[in-house]
Order: structure tokens, then sequence, then C-alpha cells
């Protein structure tokens, strides 16, 4: 069995390059939230030349709407979205920095080629868990795009956060494609 690689953002080049398809990584640090609708405002902000609210360079962005926190918690469960919901916005960021996303299920061509070309990942978490990967999130702030409700981007500081390579920088996959 291999052993889980600990990894803290923001994740360097050497890091995502150590990565294979199927490695256990467990994440503790700040990581993003943002879903398809900030996604589009974030690759709006880079068209028009805009400050994003936070380094993309190196960052890791998890695709998360996450449910309301019960009381003395951060926030609520905390499960992956569907990935290929943000296909459309994905390269633009790795082409800008993103080393990483978490999400569940397949990413499309452009965006695997993007995780090649420019050394990235995406990592998956496990869909159906949400309660369970809520208690590896410590704190959770949102930084931009309130008005978009459970769909706001949000700073979380993680601790120990599982999830398993799905895509590498070399094009391999745990998904048969």
């Amino acid at each position: 069995m291999n052993e889980t690689k600990k990894l803290s953002p923001p994740l360097t080049e050497a890091d995502v390059r150590s990565l294979k398809a199927g490695d256990e990584v467990s994440l503790t640090g700040v990581i993003y939230t943002a879903r398809d609708m900030a996604h589009k405002r974030l690759c709006k902000l880079l068209d028009e030349g805009e400050k994003l609210p936070f380094e993309l360079e190196g960052a890791i962005i998890y695709f998360l709407g996450p449910t309301p926190a019960r009381p003395g918690r951060p926030i609520g469960a905390a499960g992956p979205t569907t990935s290929s919901r943000m296909d459309a916005f994905s390269p633009k960021l790795i082409a800008n920095g993103l080393k990483a996303m978490i999400g569940k299920g397949y990413r499309g061509n452009e965006v695997r080629e993007a995780l090649k070309k420019y050394g990235a990942v995406h990592l998956s978490a496990i869909g159906g868990a949400g309660a369970l990967l809520s208690k590896c999130i410590v704190s959770a702030e949102v930084i931009a795009c309130e008005d978009l409700g459970t769909e706001a981007i949000r700073k979380l500081q993680v601790v120990d956060f599982p999830a398993v390579v799905a895509y590498d920088v070399l094009g391999n996959s745990v998904y048969i494609l």
C-alpha cells in the first residue's frame, strides 16, 4: 500500500510533479472554494487584467457549495461538486498558476491537456461524504462573490483533508479513458 503524501498549499512545481494518478494525499493549509459561477467571474477578472480575490499561483480550488454550518462548526456538509461543470474555465485558471483542483468525476480533454502543459493535478474527494469531509475544515471565510450564497468563494483552512490524485501531470488517470 502506498503511503499518503502530505501536502501544504501553495503547491510547487515539484509537489505536483511528484504525484501520480492513484496517490492518496492529505492536505493541510489554505484552499479555496469555487463552483461554476465563481469560476466564470474569476476568468472574467483574468480577461480584464483585474486582481483576483486570492493568489492563484500554487493554489488549490475545491469545487464546493457547502450546506449551512451547524452551531459551533465553521461549515456544513462539504462534499465535492461534479468536476466537469468547471471544464470551460479550468484551463484558463491552470494557465495562470492554479496547481490543483478537487472535485468528483471525469475531466474533459482540454482540462487534461492543460494539466500536462502547465504542470497541475486534479484531485478527487469522496462524493456523498460531505459531513465527514467537513470535519477536516477548521475555518471558512467568504472572501468574494458573496451574492452567490452557498457558491461564494471561500478561504478554507483544512487539516488532513483526504483526496486521491485522479489526473496527474503526465496525463495518467484513475479513470478508464
